[in-house]
């Protein structure tokens, strides 16, 4: 059968009965019913008969267009973020280090995530050696997967022209360029996620529990890469299954029990082995105050990014160091320019959306696609922009998935009611909101492509204009109108991607686009100044160098022969790697250093383990003084290296650090090597 565009005389007309099956042989592409059962096998997600010609060589498109975007110059970026680089690098040395995630071979201490994203990249250093590309390649295959898993799932309901516009948006979006260019967990988790959102998808066609329970355990492994920032889409899934899945209330319930189920299982037998496992028997869980991977999923790195109460973190304390709270938060100087492009455009089309399917019956899929992005993109954005405790410009990443959709969805849908004089007036109203959005990031880079302010605003309100007028005289118009809009929408996000791309990225925390001067948008959550890399000392690829000895210059690794500091790492010289190869398979580290990010530099350049003293923060108790000495005692540290931070300067963490620095300062010699502090441990001179 054949739908055509809803009658023009009404508002928004209702979209068709969503339990009618679609023949998509035959449907017109530019009609077809967006609420349609999909067929069982997913040939048409992925290119397969029912879908145009031009649609296979479209997707093969974009993915290759995104592939290259995600890996050209890749290596440049170097260890991009070392404290993961030498966790992987230390998983591919030992499957001990390997299972718990621990950021040294000889298995001290993990860092402060679960292991998921780590399995990946040890694997893969396993696999091709130590280099740039093997730690950083996964990542951006992970991006590309998850582009052609959002055009499929946006496809299934909707249109092959919402799929590709849907995987496009999401592929540049500055933020996702930059995290699927890095070996942070962020690209993981959203390749986890977008596949449980496809899983979703699946499972609400016939009520499939497979489908529903594969979907759980998606966002339990979800778990298991990031913790609980992966229960923030929970929400929107079961929403959008206990209100459209076919079937009893009763029987979806149990579904989704079934499914939760399926979630604690995944992401809860990691977590089940080390907290069962004796303490001597595994690392150190770091991150934690008292040892235990529970405490750091539910504090440190749970109910504490809500509240600002992170007992180790550094600045730490709501309103302290992690930016202002607010709504207004994802559109201020250090987030807009990285996912605040067609975050508008997404609002507006979610409302559309649910407006034009608000008498639909209650098994619509289209209505439950809205629910599914939609309610992803409010439970996250919500989140994000209120949490007082540690916050990242790059954690917005996670919405680039939900805007996409949207995007895609919504504006397919737009264009098959175009007919009607409001979905005109909402069209034109999106295309110049988001010519004003543009208009407004763009001007917090000023001296970067000055030209493409002013283009875009013009360009896109004469675009605007065109969609907003239904007369015969600009009907032709209209489709022009509607690509110009497109292009204007892209123009901005796909230009700080280029920029992004071609900017090699270092450091603990990296950020998107060129350099930004501060200006919000008149909201709560404006941010002055200029953008510091998401926290004073930032180590992105732009921001402000961490202090301290060795403090290298802005996005790079740090100086050579000095500490590199608690954001970045250090590229030490080649008299202290000598020193650190003396008689080197004598020790289980052939050193120790206050933090993970300053034993990272050492890692990585010598390849042996050395100790990070307190974790990422140097706030950890791990090791104990008492530990430390007895580590010396046996001949099993060579080296300590002053200089790192960490301990009382961070909120309420353990002084283990700072009291086993001084205590190595009060009985062993200091020497200096390549301008780092070195301590000799297996040497007589003690005092």
């Amino acid at each position: 059968m054949t739908l055509t565009t809803p009658h023009p005389t009404a508002p928004f007309a209702p979209a068709p009965d969503a339990t009618a099956p679609v023949d998509t042989a035959t449907v017109d592409t530019a009609t077809i019913d967006t609420t349609g059962t999909a067929p069982d096998d997913g040939a048409a997600a992925i290119g397969g008969p029912q879908n145009p010609r031009w649609v296979r060589p479209a997707l093969v498109g974009l993915l290759v267009a995104t592939g290259l975007l995600y890996l050209w110059g890749l290596g440049a970026s170097g260890w991009a973020n070392a404290f993961y680089s030498a966790a992987a690098q230390a998983g591919s040395q030992s499957w001990k280090a390997f299972f718990y995630g621990s950021s040294d071979a000889a298995s001290s201490i993990t860092v402060d995530k679960t292991p998921a994203a780590l399995w990946v990249t040890a694997l893969s250093v396993r696999l091709f050696g130590l280099n740039s590309w093997s730690i950083l390649v996964p990542q951006a295959l992970e991006g590309v997967a998850a582009v052609g898993l959002l055009y499929a799932t946006v496809r299934r309901w909707f249109s092959p022209t919402a799929g590709l516009l849907a995987g496009a948006v999401m592929a540049v979006t500055p933020v996702a360029t930059l995290m699927f260019r890095f070996n942070n967990p962020d690209a993981l988790l959203v390749l986890l996620l977008v596949a449980a959102a496809y899983a979703t998808t699946r499972a609400l066609e016939r009520g499939s529990i497979r489908w529903l329970a594969l979907a759980g355990a998606l966002v339990g492994f979800g778990f298991l890469t990031k913790m609980l920032q992966a229960l923030l889409v929970l929400p929107a899934l079961a929403l959008a299954y206990l209100v459209a899945a076919p079937g009893s209330v009763l029987r979806r319930l149990g579904q989704l029990l079934a499914a939760g189920a399926a979630m604690v299982v995944a992401g809860g037998w990691w977590v089940a082995v080390v907290e069962l496992m004796p303490a001597s028997a595994r690392p150190y869980i770091g991150g934690s105050q008292t040892n235990s991977v529970l405490e750091l999923a539910l504090g440190y790195n749970g109910l504490g990014r809500l509240t600002g109460d992170e007992v180790g973190s550094v600045g730490g304390g709501p309103g302290r160091g992690w930016g202002i709270t607010g709504l207004g938060r994802l559109f201020d100087a250090e987030n807009g320019g990285q996912i605040a492009w067609l975050l508008p455009a997404a609002l507006i089309l979610l409302l559309f959306g649910l407006a034009v399917r608000w008498r639909a019956p209650r098994t619509d899929l289209g209505r439950a696609a809205y629910l599914i992005w939609g309610g992803w993109l409010v439970a996250t954005g919500v989140v994000f922009s209120l949490m007082a405790g540690i916050f990242h410009a790059y954690y917005s990443v996670a919405l680039a998935p939900a805007v996409g959709a949207l995007v895609g969805m919504g504006g397919v849908d737009l264009w098959r009611r175009r007919a009607q004089p409001a979905a005109r007036l909402v069209m034109a109203g999106t295309v110049a909101v988001t010519a004003w959005c543009a208009w407004v990031l763009l001007g917090r880079s000023p001296d970067w492509q000055p030209w493409l302010r002013p283009t875009v605003l013009v360009v896109g309100l004469a675009a605007a204009a065109v969609l907003a007028v239904r007369s015969s005289a600009v009907a032709r118009l209209t489709a022009p109108a509607a690509v110009v809009g497109v292009a204007v929408a892209m123009a901005g996000p796909l230009g700080y991607s280029l920029n992004t791309a071609a900017t090699p990225h270092t450091g603990a925390i990296p950020t998107a686009g060129p350099a930004v001067t501060g200006g919000g948008f008149g909201g709560p959550g404006g941010f002055a100044g200029p953008r510091a890399g998401g926290f004073p000392g930032g180590g992105g690829g732009r921001g402000f160098a961490f202090g301290g000895p060795g403090g290298g210059p802005t996005g790079q690794t740090g100086a050579r022969g000095g500490m590199g500091g608690l954001l970045n790492a250090n590229t030490p010289g080649s008299a202290l790697l000598a020193l650190l190869e003396q008689d080197a398979d004598s020790y289980t580290w052939v050193a120790a250093t206050v933090g993970s990010n300053n034993a990272s530099g050492y890692q990585l350049a010598s390849g042996r383990s050395v100790m990070p003293i307190g974790g990422f923060n140097g706030s950890d108790p791990s090791p104990t003084l008492a530990q430390f000495q007895e580590y010396v005692q046996e001949g099993r540290i060579h080296y300590f290296i002053g200089g790192g931070r960490g301990g009382p300067a961070s909120n309420g963490g353990s002084r283990s650090a700072q009291e086993i620095a001084a205590w190595v300062a009060a009985n062993f010699t200091a020497t200096t090597v390549d301008g780092a502090t070195v301590y000799d441990l297996s040497s007589a001179a003690a005092r």
